[in-house]
Protein backbone atom coordinates (compact mmCIF):
# COMPACT_ATOMS: atom_id res chain seq x y z
CA UNK A 1 0.00 0.00 0.00
CA UNK A 2 0.99 3.48 -0.67
CA UNK A 3 1.77 5.74 2.26
CA UNK A 4 -0.41 8.15 2.64
CA UNK A 5 0.96 11.97 2.10
CA UNK A 6 2.06 13.84 5.50
CA UNK A 7 0.48 17.22 4.18
CA UNK A 8 -3.29 17.07 3.69
CA UNK A 9 -3.19 19.50 0.78
CA UNK A 10 -0.90 16.59 -1.19
CA UNK A 11 -4.28 13.98 -0.68
CA UNK A 12 -6.91 16.22 -2.17
CA UNK A 13 -5.06 18.48 -4.22
CA UNK A 14 -3.79 16.21 -7.36
CA UNK A 15 -7.27 15.08 -7.13
CA UNK A 16 -9.28 18.21 -8.03
CA UNK A 17 -11.77 18.46 -10.61
CA UNK A 18 -12.32 21.86 -11.93
CA UNK A 19 -16.18 21.22 -11.12
CA UNK A 20 -15.47 21.51 -7.69
CA UNK A 21 -14.01 25.27 -8.29
CA UNK A 22 -16.61 27.37 -8.73
CA UNK A 23 -18.72 25.96 -5.48
CA UNK A 24 -15.63 26.14 -3.19
CA UNK A 25 -14.67 29.78 -4.67
CA UNK A 26 -18.81 31.03 -3.95
CA UNK A 27 -18.51 29.33 -0.53
CA UNK A 28 -15.05 31.08 0.63
CA UNK A 29 -16.18 34.34 -0.58
CA UNK A 30 -19.49 33.59 1.48
CA UNK A 31 -17.60 32.45 4.31
CA UNK A 32 -14.96 35.40 3.92
CA UNK A 33 -18.20 38.28 3.91
CA UNK A 34 -19.25 37.13 6.98
CA UNK A 35 -16.28 36.17 8.61
CA UNK A 36 -14.40 39.29 8.53
CA UNK A 37 -17.10 41.53 10.47
CA UNK A 38 -17.94 38.79 12.93
CA UNK A 39 -14.21 38.22 13.65
CA UNK A 40 -14.23 42.06 14.44
CA UNK A 41 -16.82 41.26 16.92
CA UNK A 42 -15.26 38.86 18.86
CA UNK A 43 -12.05 40.99 18.88
CA UNK A 44 -13.96 43.91 20.30
CA UNK A 45 -15.86 41.44 23.06
CA UNK A 46 -12.08 40.10 24.03
CA UNK A 47 -10.99 43.63 24.50
CA UNK A 48 -8.65 43.21 22.01
CA UNK A 49 -7.78 45.87 19.06
CA UNK A 50 -10.25 45.10 16.02
CA UNK A 51 -7.34 44.40 13.69
CA UNK A 52 -6.21 41.02 15.79
CA UNK A 53 -9.79 39.24 15.20
CA UNK A 54 -9.61 39.37 11.36
CA UNK A 55 -5.29 38.32 11.60
CA UNK A 56 -6.89 35.20 13.16
CA UNK A 57 -8.95 34.31 10.75
CA UNK A 58 -6.67 35.24 7.51
CA UNK A 59 -4.51 32.07 8.82
CA UNK A 60 -6.98 29.58 9.02
CA UNK A 61 -6.45 26.74 6.25
CA UNK A 62 -8.76 24.43 7.39
CA UNK A 63 -12.82 24.85 7.25
CA UNK A 64 -14.54 27.56 9.03
CA UNK A 65 -13.04 28.98 11.64
CA UNK A 66 -12.99 32.12 13.51
CA UNK A 67 -11.96 33.80 16.64
CA UNK A 68 -14.33 32.14 19.25
CA UNK A 69 -15.66 33.65 22.59
CA UNK A 70 -13.95 30.08 24.45
CA UNK A 71 -10.12 31.56 24.49
CA UNK A 72 -10.92 34.91 24.69
CA UNK A 73 -9.83 35.38 28.07
CA UNK A 74 -6.28 33.72 27.52
CA UNK A 75 -3.54 35.64 25.97
CA UNK A 76 -1.83 34.13 22.96
CA UNK A 77 1.24 33.07 24.08
CA UNK A 78 0.21 29.93 26.34
CA UNK A 79 -2.14 28.46 23.90
CA UNK A 80 0.68 28.12 21.25
CA UNK A 81 2.37 25.67 23.67
CA UNK A 82 -0.81 23.75 23.54
CA UNK A 83 -1.42 23.77 20.09
CA UNK A 84 1.80 22.91 19.03
CA UNK A 85 2.13 19.75 20.54
CA UNK A 86 -1.04 19.26 18.91
CA UNK A 87 -0.58 20.39 15.52
CA UNK A 88 3.29 17.91 16.10
CA UNK A 89 1.67 14.86 17.21
CA UNK A 90 -0.87 14.86 14.32
CA UNK A 91 1.58 15.66 11.63
CA UNK A 92 4.53 13.42 13.07
CA UNK A 93 2.40 10.31 13.87
CA UNK A 94 -0.09 10.25 11.31
CA UNK A 95 -3.43 8.98 11.50
CA UNK A 96 -2.47 4.84 12.20
CA UNK A 97 -0.02 5.69 15.10
CA UNK A 98 -1.20 8.95 16.68
CA UNK A 99 -4.21 7.22 18.34
CA UNK A 100 -1.66 7.18 21.32
CA UNK A 101 -1.72 10.13 22.23
CA UNK A 102 -4.58 12.44 23.58
CA UNK A 103 -4.56 15.26 20.55
CA UNK A 104 -5.67 12.52 17.79
CA UNK A 105 -8.94 12.96 16.78
CA UNK A 106 -10.22 9.39 16.59
CA UNK A 107 -9.78 8.55 20.00
CA UNK A 108 -11.63 11.27 20.99
CA UNK A 109 -14.18 10.89 18.30
CA UNK A 110 -15.26 7.06 19.50
CA UNK A 111 -16.59 8.71 22.66
CA UNK A 112 -18.59 11.36 20.82
CA UNK A 113 -22.19 9.70 20.32
CA UNK A 114 -24.81 10.42 17.68
CA UNK A 115 -27.00 11.19 20.57
CA UNK A 116 -24.52 13.84 21.93
CA UNK A 117 -23.81 15.61 18.39
CA UNK A 118 -27.46 15.75 17.68
CA UNK A 119 -27.64 17.35 21.10
CA UNK A 120 -25.03 19.63 20.42
CA UNK A 121 -26.30 20.70 17.08
CA UNK A 122 -29.16 21.32 17.82
CA UNK A 123 -28.61 23.41 20.89
CA UNK A 124 -26.11 25.72 18.58
CA UNK A 125 -28.02 26.29 15.94
CA UNK A 126 -31.19 27.72 18.92
CA UNK A 127 -28.26 29.90 20.49
CA UNK A 128 -26.43 31.09 17.73
CA UNK A 129 -29.69 31.60 15.49
CA UNK A 130 -31.03 33.76 18.93
CA UNK A 131 -27.27 35.51 19.25
CA UNK A 132 -27.80 37.07 15.87
CA UNK A 133 -31.43 37.95 16.82
CA UNK A 134 -30.14 41.40 18.14
CA UNK A 135 -28.77 42.22 15.21
CA UNK A 136 -31.80 41.73 13.31
CA UNK A 137 -33.55 44.00 15.50
CA UNK A 138 -30.62 46.57 15.71
CA UNK A 139 -30.12 46.11 19.37
CA UNK A 140 -26.97 46.67 21.46
CA UNK A 141 -25.32 45.58 24.91
CA UNK A 142 -26.78 42.85 24.62
CA UNK A 143 -25.01 40.20 27.08
CA UNK A 144 -23.62 36.68 25.17
CA UNK A 145 -24.91 34.22 27.96
CA UNK A 146 -27.91 32.97 26.46
CA UNK A 147 -30.43 33.15 29.09
CA UNK A 148 -29.52 36.81 29.60
CA UNK A 149 -29.52 37.52 26.44
CA UNK A 150 -32.99 36.05 25.99
CA UNK A 151 -34.22 38.24 29.03
CA UNK A 152 -32.55 41.57 27.33
CA UNK A 153 -33.83 40.88 24.20
CA UNK A 154 -37.22 40.50 24.70
CA UNK A 155 -36.78 43.92 27.54
CA UNK A 156 -35.70 45.51 25.04
CA UNK A 157 -37.89 44.48 22.17
CA UNK A 158 -39.41 48.06 21.90
CA UNK A 159 -36.59 49.76 21.11
CA UNK A 160 -35.77 47.75 17.71
CA UNK A 161 -34.73 49.60 15.11
CA UNK A 162 -37.01 49.35 12.02
CA UNK A 163 -34.12 49.28 9.14
CA UNK A 164 -32.10 47.15 10.84
CA UNK A 165 -35.52 44.42 11.20
CA UNK A 166 -36.84 44.94 7.63
CA UNK A 167 -33.80 44.59 6.22
CA UNK A 168 -33.12 41.90 8.25
CA UNK A 169 -36.15 40.01 7.92
CA UNK A 170 -36.07 41.04 3.86
CA UNK A 171 -32.57 38.83 3.69
CA UNK A 172 -33.95 36.20 5.49
CA UNK A 173 -36.94 35.74 3.49
CA UNK A 174 -34.59 35.50 -0.05
CA UNK A 175 -32.22 33.22 1.70
CA UNK A 176 -35.34 30.84 2.21
CA UNK A 177 -36.47 31.65 -0.84
CA UNK A 178 -33.21 30.74 -2.61
CA UNK A 179 -32.39 27.96 -0.69
CA UNK A 180 -35.86 26.31 -1.11
CA UNK A 181 -35.36 27.06 -5.02
CA UNK A 182 -32.09 25.30 -5.30
CA UNK A 183 -33.52 22.38 -3.18
CA UNK A 184 -36.62 22.02 -5.92
CA UNK A 185 -34.29 22.94 -9.03
CA UNK A 186 -34.96 20.51 -11.84
CA UNK A 187 -31.56 19.18 -13.86
CA UNK A 188 -31.51 20.63 -16.55
CA UNK A 189 -31.23 18.54 -19.58
CA UNK A 190 -27.44 18.88 -21.30
CA UNK A 191 -29.05 18.49 -25.25
CA UNK A 192 -32.07 21.29 -24.07
CA UNK A 193 -32.17 24.47 -25.64
CA UNK A 194 -29.46 27.21 -25.28
CA UNK A 195 -31.75 29.71 -23.50
CA UNK A 196 -32.97 26.83 -20.69
CA UNK A 197 -29.82 25.99 -20.00
CA UNK A 198 -27.95 29.68 -19.36
CA UNK A 199 -31.32 30.05 -17.57
CA UNK A 200 -30.76 27.35 -15.29
CA UNK A 201 -26.68 28.62 -14.68
CA UNK A 202 -28.38 31.60 -13.26
CA UNK A 203 -30.67 30.56 -11.28
CA UNK A 204 -28.04 27.84 -10.01
CA UNK A 205 -25.67 30.20 -9.44
CA UNK A 206 -27.75 32.77 -8.00
CA UNK A 207 -28.98 29.62 -5.66
CA UNK A 208 -25.99 28.90 -4.38
CA UNK A 209 -24.45 32.22 -4.26
CA UNK A 210 -27.08 33.06 -2.20
CA UNK A 211 -25.10 34.18 1.27
CA UNK A 212 -22.53 36.11 -0.96
CA UNK A 213 -25.17 37.85 -2.89
CA UNK A 214 -27.49 39.06 -0.11
CA UNK A 215 -24.03 40.37 1.71
CA UNK A 216 -23.46 42.74 -1.20
CA UNK A 217 -26.88 43.19 -2.28
CA UNK A 218 -27.35 44.99 1.56
CA UNK A 219 -23.90 46.66 1.11
CA UNK A 220 -24.84 48.25 -1.85
CA UNK A 221 -28.48 49.62 0.11
CA UNK A 222 -26.61 50.50 3.27
CA UNK A 223 -24.05 52.67 0.21
CA UNK A 224 -27.01 54.20 -1.13
CA UNK A 225 -28.75 55.25 2.10
CA UNK A 226 -25.23 56.61 2.94
CA UNK A 227 -24.69 58.65 -0.27
CA UNK A 228 -28.16 59.73 0.28
CA UNK A 229 -26.97 61.01 3.77
CA UNK A 230 -29.43 59.00 6.01
CA UNK A 231 -28.13 55.40 7.77
CA UNK A 232 -31.25 53.46 8.64
CA UNK A 233 -28.38 50.41 9.35
CA UNK A 234 -26.25 49.61 11.85
CA UNK A 235 -22.82 49.07 9.92
CA UNK A 236 -19.82 47.11 10.43
CA UNK A 237 -17.93 50.23 10.53
CA UNK A 238 -14.42 51.16 9.98
CA UNK A 239 -11.24 48.40 10.12
CA UNK A 240 -7.91 49.08 10.81
CA UNK A 241 -5.69 48.58 7.26
CA UNK A 242 -2.58 47.02 6.12
CA UNK A 243 -0.96 43.52 6.88
CA UNK A 244 0.28 42.74 10.60
CA UNK A 245 4.21 42.50 10.81
CA UNK A 246 5.82 39.23 11.22
CA UNK A 247 7.39 38.85 14.51
CA UNK A 248 7.90 36.03 16.85
CA UNK A 249 5.25 35.99 19.91
CA UNK A 250 6.14 37.39 23.38
CA UNK A 251 7.42 36.19 26.30
CA UNK A 252 7.08 38.27 28.26
CA UNK A 253 5.14 41.28 29.30
CA UNK A 254 5.53 45.08 29.91
CA UNK A 255 3.98 46.89 32.15
CA UNK A 256 4.38 50.34 33.86
CA UNK A 257 5.47 48.69 37.06
CA UNK A 258 8.08 46.11 35.65
CA UNK A 259 8.07 44.15 33.41
CA UNK A 260 6.00 40.49 33.48
CA UNK A 261 8.00 37.15 32.92
CA UNK A 262 6.67 34.11 31.50
CA UNK A 263 6.55 32.15 34.01
CA UNK A 264 4.09 34.55 36.03
CA UNK A 265 2.37 34.38 32.70
CA UNK A 266 1.72 30.95 32.82
CA UNK A 267 0.97 31.35 36.55
CA UNK A 268 -1.90 33.80 36.11
CA UNK A 269 -3.26 31.50 33.51
CA UNK A 270 -3.69 28.51 35.90
CA UNK A 271 -5.62 25.85 35.20
CA UNK A 272 -7.24 27.83 32.09
CA UNK A 273 -3.62 27.03 30.29
CA UNK A 274 -4.94 23.56 30.12
CA UNK A 275 -8.31 23.62 30.20
CA UNK A 276 -9.62 25.85 27.29
CA UNK A 277 -7.41 24.47 24.63
CA UNK A 278 -9.03 20.87 25.08
CA UNK A 279 -12.46 22.42 25.62
CA UNK A 280 -11.44 24.23 22.09
CA UNK A 281 -9.99 20.83 20.88
CA UNK A 282 -13.30 18.86 21.53
CA UNK A 283 -15.78 21.62 20.53
CA UNK A 284 -13.56 21.34 17.08
CA UNK A 285 -14.05 17.89 16.83
CA UNK A 286 -17.93 17.92 17.52
CA UNK A 287 -18.04 20.22 14.85
CA UNK A 288 -16.12 18.19 12.20
CA UNK A 289 -18.50 15.24 13.20
CA UNK A 290 -21.69 16.87 13.11
CA UNK A 291 -20.41 18.26 9.54
CA UNK A 292 -18.70 14.35 8.86
CA UNK A 293 -19.80 14.79 5.03
CA UNK A 294 -20.11 18.13 2.70
CA UNK A 295 -21.05 17.50 -0.72
CA UNK A 296 -19.18 14.37 -0.90
CA UNK A 297 -16.05 15.78 0.61
CA UNK A 298 -15.45 14.17 3.51
CA UNK A 299 -13.89 15.78 6.84
CA UNK A 300 -10.78 14.10 8.72
CA UNK A 301 -10.81 15.35 12.26
CA UNK A 302 -7.30 14.83 12.11
CA UNK A 303 -6.80 17.47 9.46
CA UNK A 304 -9.20 19.42 11.17
CA UNK A 305 -6.67 19.50 14.65
CA UNK A 306 -3.36 19.86 12.61
CA UNK A 307 -5.40 22.82 11.22
CA UNK A 308 -6.32 24.02 14.43
CA UNK A 309 -2.49 23.80 15.80
CA UNK A 310 -1.28 25.39 12.74
CA UNK A 311 -3.37 28.20 12.83
CA UNK A 312 -2.71 29.41 16.23
CA UNK A 313 0.96 28.85 16.26
CA UNK A 314 1.12 30.79 12.57
CA UNK A 315 -1.35 33.57 13.94
CA UNK A 316 1.11 34.15 17.32
CA UNK A 317 3.54 35.52 14.94
CA UNK A 318 0.86 38.45 13.39
CA UNK A 319 -0.34 38.77 17.01
CA UNK A 320 -3.49 37.06 16.47
CA UNK A 321 -4.87 35.31 18.92
CA UNK A 322 -6.44 31.49 19.35
CA UNK A 323 -9.20 30.19 17.47
CA UNK A 324 -11.25 27.18 17.70
CA UNK A 325 -14.10 25.82 15.14
CA UNK A 326 -16.49 28.23 14.25
CA UNK A 327 -20.25 26.09 14.28
CA UNK A 328 -21.66 29.45 12.56
CA UNK A 329 -19.09 29.43 9.99
CA UNK A 330 -19.13 25.63 8.88
CA UNK A 331 -22.52 26.33 9.13
CA UNK A 332 -22.48 28.91 6.13
CA UNK A 333 -19.61 26.44 4.52
CA UNK A 334 -21.49 23.89 4.35
CA UNK A 335 -25.18 25.77 3.30
CA UNK A 336 -22.96 27.08 0.43
CA UNK A 337 -21.59 24.06 -1.32
CA UNK A 338 -18.30 24.16 -0.47
CA UNK A 339 -15.99 20.27 -1.93
CA UNK A 340 -12.83 21.14 -0.57
CA UNK A 341 -10.45 22.59 1.63
CA UNK A 342 -9.80 24.70 -1.17
CA UNK A 343 -13.08 26.62 -0.09
CA UNK A 344 -10.92 27.70 2.98
CA UNK A 345 -7.94 29.11 1.07
CA UNK A 346 -10.42 31.47 -0.75
CA UNK A 347 -11.47 32.93 2.50
CA UNK A 348 -8.29 33.14 3.90
CA UNK A 349 -7.43 35.25 0.89
CA UNK A 350 -10.09 37.21 1.21
CA UNK A 351 -9.38 38.43 4.52
CA UNK A 352 -5.71 38.69 3.84
CA UNK A 353 -6.85 41.23 0.74
CA UNK A 354 -9.21 42.64 2.78
CA UNK A 355 -6.76 43.88 5.76
CA UNK A 356 -4.44 44.81 3.24
CA UNK A 357 -6.80 47.28 0.82
CA UNK A 358 -10.48 46.19 1.10
CA UNK A 359 -11.27 47.54 4.82
CA UNK A 360 -13.01 50.67 3.53
CA UNK A 361 -15.83 48.17 1.60
CA UNK A 362 -16.56 46.33 4.60
CA UNK A 363 -17.68 49.17 6.46
CA UNK A 364 -20.94 49.22 4.67
CA UNK A 365 -22.28 45.75 5.12
CA UNK A 366 -24.91 45.98 7.31
CA UNK A 367 -25.18 43.47 10.62
CA UNK A 368 -28.48 42.66 10.23
CA UNK A 369 -27.45 40.67 6.89
CA UNK A 370 -24.38 39.02 8.32
CA UNK A 371 -27.09 37.95 10.79
CA UNK A 372 -29.51 36.45 8.27
CA UNK A 373 -27.04 34.65 6.68
CA UNK A 374 -25.97 33.04 9.55
CA UNK A 375 -29.32 32.21 10.94
CA UNK A 376 -30.71 30.91 7.37
CA UNK A 377 -27.13 28.36 7.84
CA UNK A 378 -27.59 27.01 11.02
CA UNK A 379 -31.59 26.78 11.31
CA UNK A 380 -31.33 23.53 9.41
CA UNK A 381 -29.29 21.77 11.80
CA UNK A 382 -31.65 21.95 14.09
CA UNK A 383 -33.53 18.37 14.32
CA UNK A 384 -36.79 17.85 15.95
CA UNK A 385 -36.83 14.59 14.38
CA UNK A 386 -34.11 13.01 16.85
CA UNK A 387 -36.46 12.95 19.27
CA UNK A 388 -39.11 11.27 18.13
CA UNK A 389 -36.70 8.73 16.96
CA UNK A 390 -34.77 7.80 19.65
CA UNK A 391 -37.95 7.34 21.44
CA UNK A 392 -38.77 4.21 19.12
CA UNK A 393 -35.10 2.96 18.36
CA UNK A 394 -34.12 3.28 21.92
CA UNK A 395 -35.32 5.57 25.11
CA UNK A 396 -32.18 5.86 27.02
CA UNK A 397 -30.37 7.17 24.31
CA UNK A 398 -32.59 10.40 25.06
CA UNK A 399 -30.87 10.92 28.52
CA UNK A 400 -27.28 11.88 26.88
CA UNK A 401 -29.59 13.72 23.87
CA UNK A 402 -31.78 15.95 26.61
CA UNK A 403 -28.57 16.40 28.95
CA UNK A 404 -26.18 18.09 26.32
CA UNK A 405 -29.02 20.06 23.95
CA UNK A 406 -30.08 21.62 27.66
CA UNK A 407 -26.10 21.87 29.03
CA UNK A 408 -25.10 23.89 25.46
CA UNK A 409 -27.75 27.06 26.34
CA UNK A 410 -25.39 27.21 29.30
CA UNK A 411 -21.89 27.04 27.44
CA UNK A 412 -21.62 24.81 24.22
CA UNK A 413 -18.27 23.10 25.65
CA UNK A 414 -20.23 22.02 29.00
CA UNK A 415 -23.01 20.39 27.42
CA UNK A 416 -20.30 18.06 25.06
CA UNK A 417 -18.28 17.01 28.17
CA UNK A 418 -21.58 16.24 29.52
CA UNK A 419 -22.89 14.28 27.19
CA UNK A 420 -19.96 12.62 26.68
CA UNK A 421 -19.40 11.56 30.07
CA UNK A 422 -23.39 10.56 30.66
CA UNK A 423 -22.47 8.37 27.47
CA UNK A 424 -19.95 6.76 29.37
CA UNK A 425 -22.26 5.92 32.22
CA UNK A 426 -24.77 4.56 29.71
CA UNK A 427 -21.54 2.26 28.48
CA UNK A 428 -20.19 1.04 31.44
CA UNK A 429 -23.27 0.00 33.57
CA UNK A 430 -23.75 -3.24 31.47
CA UNK A 431 -20.07 -3.86 32.51
CA UNK A 432 -21.09 -3.03 35.99
CA UNK A 433 -24.28 -5.25 36.19
CA UNK A 434 -24.10 -7.94 33.44
CA UNK A 435 -27.26 -9.76 32.76
CA UNK A 436 -27.05 -13.15 34.43
CA UNK A 437 -29.41 -16.24 33.57
CA UNK A 438 -29.85 -18.64 36.28
CA UNK A 439 -31.23 -22.26 35.73
CA UNK A 440 -32.67 -24.29 38.84
CA UNK A 441 -32.10 -28.27 38.43
CA UNK A 442 -30.08 -30.56 41.14
CA UNK A 443 -27.50 -27.94 40.77
CA UNK A 444 -27.56 -24.36 39.65
CA UNK A 445 -26.73 -23.13 36.29
CA UNK A 446 -25.69 -19.57 36.30
CA UNK A 447 -24.70 -17.56 32.89
CA UNK A 448 -23.21 -14.29 32.92
CA UNK A 449 -24.09 -12.71 29.36
CA UNK A 450 -20.31 -10.31 29.35
CA UNK A 451 -16.91 -10.50 30.52
CA UNK A 452 -16.51 -10.34 34.56
CA UNK A 453 -14.30 -7.13 35.54
CA UNK A 454 -14.38 -5.50 38.56
CA UNK A 455 -16.87 -3.52 38.99
CA UNK A 456 -19.64 -6.85 38.55
CA UNK A 457 -17.71 -8.82 40.71
CA UNK A 458 -19.70 -7.97 43.82
CA UNK A 459 -22.79 -8.10 41.23
CA UNK A 460 -21.92 -11.82 40.78
CA UNK A 461 -21.22 -13.12 44.04
CA UNK A 462 -24.67 -11.63 45.47
CA UNK A 463 -26.73 -13.28 42.38
CA UNK A 464 -24.87 -16.81 42.94
CA UNK A 465 -25.11 -16.83 46.78
CA UNK A 466 -28.70 -15.85 47.12
CA UNK A 467 -30.08 -18.24 44.82
CA UNK A 468 -27.72 -21.19 45.72
CA UNK A 469 -28.31 -20.75 49.61
CA UNK A 470 -31.92 -19.91 49.09
CA UNK A 471 -32.74 -23.11 47.57
CA UNK A 472 -34.47 -26.08 49.52
CA UNK A 473 -32.61 -27.51 49.64
CA UNK A 474 -29.30 -25.31 48.87
CA UNK A 475 -27.53 -26.25 45.85
CA UNK A 476 -23.93 -26.24 43.59
CA UNK A 477 -23.53 -23.81 40.77
CA UNK A 478 -21.87 -24.71 38.02
CA UNK A 479 -20.95 -21.34 36.29
CA UNK A 480 -20.99 -21.47 32.12
CA UNK A 481 -18.57 -19.04 31.44
CA UNK A 482 -19.12 -19.22 27.39
CA UNK A 483 -20.07 -15.59 27.11
CA UNK A 484 -16.41 -14.66 29.13
CA UNK A 485 -13.97 -13.72 26.75
CA UNK A 486 -11.93 -11.89 29.28
CA UNK A 487 -11.62 -11.54 33.19
CA UNK A 488 -9.49 -9.48 35.37
CA UNK A 489 -7.55 -10.15 38.41
CA UNK A 490 -10.64 -8.41 40.55
CA UNK A 491 -12.61 -10.70 39.00
CA UNK A 492 -10.26 -13.61 40.10
CA UNK A 493 -10.31 -12.36 43.25
CA UNK A 494 -14.19 -12.15 43.93
CA UNK A 495 -14.51 -15.95 42.15
CA UNK A 496 -11.95 -16.98 44.81
CA UNK A 497 -14.35 -15.82 47.74
CA UNK A 498 -17.32 -16.94 45.98
CA UNK A 499 -15.82 -20.97 46.06
CA UNK A 500 -14.77 -19.85 49.72
CA UNK A 501 -17.92 -19.08 51.08
CA UNK A 502 -19.87 -21.93 48.79
CA UNK A 503 -17.36 -24.41 50.42
CA UNK A 504 -18.23 -23.62 54.06
CA UNK A 505 -22.16 -23.98 53.23
CA UNK A 506 -20.87 -27.51 52.04
CA UNK A 507 -21.16 -26.54 48.16
CA UNK A 508 -19.26 -26.66 45.04
CA UNK A 509 -18.75 -24.77 42.83
CA UNK A 510 -17.34 -25.71 38.76
CA UNK A 511 -16.72 -24.19 35.43
CA UNK A 512 -17.34 -24.71 32.40
CA UNK A 513 -17.53 -23.26 28.64
CA UNK A 514 -14.49 -21.43 29.67
CA UNK A 515 -12.85 -19.71 26.41
CA UNK A 516 -9.07 -20.57 26.35
CA UNK A 517 -7.81 -16.90 27.71
CA UNK A 518 -9.78 -16.89 30.49
CA UNK A 519 -9.05 -20.31 31.34
CA UNK A 520 -5.25 -19.50 31.46
CA UNK A 521 -6.23 -16.83 33.93
CA UNK A 522 -8.17 -18.55 36.54
CA UNK A 523 -5.02 -21.66 35.90
CA UNK A 524 -2.49 -19.07 36.51
CA UNK A 525 -3.94 -17.60 39.99
CA UNK A 526 -4.35 -21.47 41.35
CA UNK A 527 -7.51 -21.78 42.81
CA UNK A 528 -8.53 -23.52 45.77
CA UNK A 529 -10.71 -26.20 45.01
CA UNK A 530 -11.33 -25.02 41.30
CA UNK A 531 -12.71 -27.34 38.38
CA UNK A 532 -13.76 -26.87 35.02
CA UNK A 533 -15.00 -28.97 32.14
CA UNK A 534 -15.59 -28.63 28.42
CA UNK A 535 -19.34 -27.95 28.95
CA UNK A 536 -22.56 -27.58 31.25
CA UNK A 537 -23.51 -31.77 30.73
CA UNK A 538 -20.57 -32.93 31.96
CA UNK A 539 -20.23 -30.55 34.57
CA UNK A 540 -23.86 -31.33 35.52
CA UNK A 541 -23.03 -35.40 35.57
CA UNK A 542 -19.94 -34.71 38.34
CA UNK A 543 -21.80 -33.28 40.32
CA UNK A 544 -24.65 -35.45 40.14
CA UNK A 545 -22.70 -38.43 41.23
CA UNK A 546 -20.62 -36.51 43.99
CA UNK A 547 -24.36 -35.73 45.07
CA UNK A 548 -25.69 -39.21 44.43
CA UNK A 549 -28.74 -38.05 42.27
CA UNK A 550 -29.91 -40.62 40.35
CA UNK A 551 -32.82 -38.72 38.51
CA UNK A 552 -32.34 -36.60 35.80
CA UNK A 553 -33.78 -33.56 37.13
CA UNK A 554 -34.41 -31.25 33.94
CA UNK A 555 -33.33 -27.30 34.23
CA UNK A 556 -36.27 -25.32 34.40
CA UNK A 557 -36.85 -22.09 32.45
CA UNK A 558 -33.89 -19.36 33.01
CA UNK A 559 -34.51 -16.71 35.45
CA UNK A 560 -32.25 -13.44 34.30
CA UNK A 561 -30.92 -10.81 36.82
CA UNK A 562 -29.37 -7.45 36.24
Amino acid sequence: RCPRPALPILRWLPRYSRAWLLLDLLAGLAVGLTTVPQALAYAELAGLPLQVGARARGWDPGISRSPDCLPSALRDTGIVLLTLVTALCAHTLGPERAHCLPPHAGFLLDFISCPVIKGFTSAASITISFNQIKNILGLQGIPRQFFLQVYETLRRIGETRAGDAVLGLTCLAALTGLRAMKNRLPQAAPAGPLAVRISYLIVWISATARNALVVLFAGLVAYSFQVMGCQPFRLTGSIPQGLPALRPPRFSLAEPNGTVPFQSMVQDMGVGLAVVPLMGLLETIAIAKAFASQNGYRIDPNQELLALGVANVLGSFVSSYPITGSFGRTAVNAQSGVCTPAGGLVTGALVLLSLAYLTSLFYYIPKAALAAVIISAVVPMFDAGIFGTLWRVKRLDLVPLCVTFLLCFWEVQYGIVAGVLVSGVLLLYPIARPPIKVSEGAVLLVQPGSSLHFPAVEHLRDSVCSRALAASPPRSVILDCCHVSSIDYTAVVGLAELLQELRRHGLSLAFCGLQEPVLQVLLSADLEGFRHFPSWEEAEWCERAELGSSGAEPFTSPTESS
